[in-house]
């Protein structure tokens, strides 16, 4: 069973970006000691437009093969002239009104959401799920996230876009480990208690 994780970048007071969902604040942490961790760890988790800049098209995916994004998160892309943000990985949008896809490598995921990521969890082999976000999508597959990586940067929005858009479904996640960095930036990772 492959594991669906979510790797999404918050504020202190746990919001993703400001109440339009822009994250771009948190940029300002993308230090070199930074940089270095996540090419290290989670390289294939950097868009493919972003890897020769940052020195990463030569590395391999370690953790995740597959990534899912909200129509918003890939939105982000689009506007830039991306179709393919991460070319490097299987790509799925979760999306009701993006019909047909702008790219041949990018799969819209119209209905059955839930099932599609069950099936893909339940694929044999293979590397991961990385659910890149958003809010709501976060909110609509909690039963199905087997792992949380938070990275927390020292900011506070005070208000924005939470990372779990939804209703109050609790869920219990046990602590596996924190990194910190000299930027002030956290990496906490959480695994599902099932």
């Amino acid at each position: 069973m492959r594991k669906l994780t979510y790797f999404i970048a918050c504020s202190l007071d746990g919001f993703i970006g400001d109440e339009s969902g822009d994250g771009s604040a948190m940029l300002r942490f993308l230090d070199e000691e930074y940089l270095d961790f996540l090419k290290t760890e989670f390289p294939e988790t950097l868009p493919t437009h972003a890897r020769t800049p940052l020195g990463a098209d030569h590395l391999e995916n370690k953790r995740f093969d597959t990534v899912i994004q909200g129509r918003g998160s890939y939105e982000v892309a689009l506007k830039e002239g991306i179709t393919s943000p991460y070319a490097h990985l299987r790509e799925y949008v979760a999306s009701r009104t993006l019909d047909p896809s702008p790219d041949p490598h990018v799969e819209i995921v119209a209905d059955d959401l839930l099932g599609r990521v069950r099936a893909l969890k339940a694929e044999e082999g293979g590397l991961g799920i990385y659910l890149c976000g958003g809010s709501r999508l976060a909110g609509e597959l909690l039963e199905e996230i087997d792992e949380l990586v938070i990275k927390t940067y020292p900011i506070v929005y005070g208000t924005g876009m939470p990372m779990f858009a939804g209703g109050l479904d609790i869920k219990e996640f046990g602590l596996d480990g924190v990194r910190t960095f000299g930027n002030g930036a956290l990496v906490r990772t959480y695994t599902r208690k099932r």
